[in-house]
């Protein structure tokens, strides 16, 4: 089994003196395909399993918080929807002694959602008998992975899970610290099961999507600020900027800042922009971006070296344009380049003269597919390298420019590549 386990960047603490604030999301988020689930009110995104609307009891709204009752009776619900690829963010608290859990891409072909959906167990360490059992702790893949490096969870007090499935790897996340994580599309995936009480469950964590579910354990436990994204479709907005056949839409520049033809340093094939990485240069959208979102995967197909995306391009074309470059050099991904004096402040303690190192690395090995999404938002840029912050840069130069993926002297591939505007007005 193959795990990737890397500290986040922070951690995020919630004091349970917090007062409730109705969900809301900000343009960025919005841009990016953050929906919100339960906004402190509605309970319209959720039904009980095998039932058509909310359960009449064991559940309430209480202070802005969905709680479950104990000992109401009113079940597990599920998402009125179905997702694959997504990411889930949601606060909860529990009582002392309580168990519950999330589980997700559930089919509601069985008795109950954790006979076919994995599971983030959510659980009073202090208090529970399960505490004892790593698997079964907090943070855990129920019955399966234990969570590493977990922060301290206390009853009574709001805490934070994050789930994300991408690209065949699943991500649990502890109060912003990465405690789980595993491929779930190979064979020690299926091996794993084998090992687990969930073996003779037909159906259990195969399917391709489902519903998300909260569980009712007969325990007081609350959830609130439930967010989720669909990480398989498209963004609110959305631009194609790569048809996944040809480079209409890019214009490709060499080292003399003169346009040239894209063959042989830049090809497509199977969906995916393939740069031999000499001469040096980059290929630039023809359109202009100045708030957006950008996604687009790469990997390193051979020996690993250097490449970049440029944000906000300004001309003259030249090697190398003024920009802010997000660095996809290997083992560096998340790193800033300043270049040319583009106006922009970043973290003097992880500066050193125009780079500014990520806060950690979450780079795939060689030759997997990593995943890209940069946030430009007034005079913010933020970086995250598969589904982590890895770095945050202010006060940006507001101004428009191309978007620009460089060659720099290694074989490299590129695809997916979208962007999201940013609707006006900020935050």
């Amino acid at each position: 089994m193959r795990t990737y386990l890397t500290l986040a960047a922070c951690v995020v603490a919630l004091p349970a003196s917090v007062a409730f604030a109705q969900t809301t999301l900000t343009a960025a988020e919005k841009a990016a395909g953050w929906i919100v689930l339960f906004d402190g009110q509605s309970t319209d995104n959720f039904r009980a399993y095998k039932q058509d609307r909310f359960p009449e009891k064991g559940w309430k709204v209480e202070d802005g918080a969905l709680r479950v009752i104990a000992g109401g009776g009113g079940g597990d619900i599920v998402t009125q929807g179905n997702w694959e690829d997504f990411e889930l963010s949601l606060d909860f608290k529990c009582a002392p002694g309580a168990n519950s859990g999330i589980m997700y891409r559930v089919d509601e072909t069985l008795q109950y959602p954790w006979m076919t959906g994995p599971e983030f167990q959510i659980l009073d360490d202090a208090k529970h008998k399960d505490g004892l059992t790593a698997t079964h702790s907090v943070g855990a893949l129920y019955d399966m992975i234990a969570p590493e490096n977990k922060p301290e969870v206390k009853a009574g007090e709001w805490n934070n899970a994050r789930i994300r499935i991408r690209n065949g790897v699943l991500t649990h996340y502890l109060n912003g610290q990465k405690v789980v994580e595993t491929r779930i599309d190979d064979e020690s995936w299926t091996s794993m099961i084998a090992k687990s009480k969930f073996k003779d469950m037909k159906g259990f964590g195969i399917q391709p999507k489902g519903h998300i579910a909260l569980q009712d354990h007969g325990d007081d436990v609350w959830y609130r600020n439930i967010k989720v994204r669909d990480l398989s479709g498209k963004m609110p907005g959305q631009v194609d900027l790569f048809n996944g056949k040809d480079l209409a839409g890019w214009t490709p520049i060499i080292q003399d800042g003169a346009t040239a033809p894209a063959e042989p340093i830049w090809a497509v094939d199977g969906g995916v922009i393939k740069c031999s990485g000499t001469p040096a240069g980059y290929i630039k959208s023809e359109g202009k971006f100045t708030n957006f979102v950008l996604k687009f995967e790469w990997r390193w197909p051979a020996n690993p070296g250097n490449s970049g995306a440029l944000l906000r391009v300004q001309e003259p074309d030249k090697v190398w344009p003024k920009s802010i470059e997000a660095q996809v050099r290997h083992t560096s991904a998340g790193d800033f380049w300043i270049i040319d004096d583009f106006p922009v402040k970043t973290d003097e303690a992880r500066k050193k003269n125009r780079r500014t190192e990520a806060t950690h690395r979450n780079e795939r090995p060689q030759g997997e597919w990593n995943e890209y999404e940069i946030l430009v938002d007034g005079g913010n840029v933020v970086l995250k390298v598969n589904g982590e912050e890895l770095n945050r840069a202010t006060d940006a130069a507001e101004l428009a420019g191309a978007i620009a993926f460089q060659s720099e002297g290694a074989p490299i591939e590129f695809r997916r590549i979208r962007v999201a505007p940013i609707a006006s007005g900020g935050k």
